[in-house]
């Protein structure tokens, strides 16, 4: 099934997003924590992308690199419209991704009660003898 044209600009402004970032932009505050890019959804009309960042550290990293982004969302628009890449570029808009958190914490919690549960069936001896 062929892409359609939203999903490859979507594809395309992730890769193209993420090398900008790490190889142009200098900011401290996106090299605090490890950035990702988790998602890219651009409107119906191509005209807005929503650029979805997962952020690996505390609280104040993530508000810092959602600021820096912010604030470098018409150097980052520029720097990729000089890219041959694109006919134009969607306005960027970003947000903090939390399911890569909210996966974490399922999965721990996942594991929790596998532990919880494999403590409460400790084998009783005296079943072993009833056998």
């Amino acid at each position: 099934m062929a892409a359609t044209r939203k999903q490859r600009l979507a594809e395309t402004l992730r890769a193209e997003l993420y090398e900008v970032i790490r190889r142009e932009l200098r900011d401290p505050r996106l090299t605090e924590g490890l950035l990702s890019i988790t998602d890219v959804d651009v409107s119906p009309d191509l005209k807005y992308a929503t650029v979805y960042v997962s952020v690996l550290g505390d609280q104040h990293a993530k508000e810092d690199a959602l600021k820096a982004l912010r604030g470098a969302a018409g150097v980052l628009r520029a720097e990729l419209g000089r890219r041959k890449a694109f006919k134009s570029v969607p306005d960027l808009q970003f947000r903090y991704d939390e399911s890569i958190e909210r996966g974490a914490r399922v999965f721990s919690l996942i594991e929790q009660a596998a532990r919880e549960d494999a403590e409460r069936h400790v084998d009783d001896p005296s079943e072993e003898q009833a056998s």
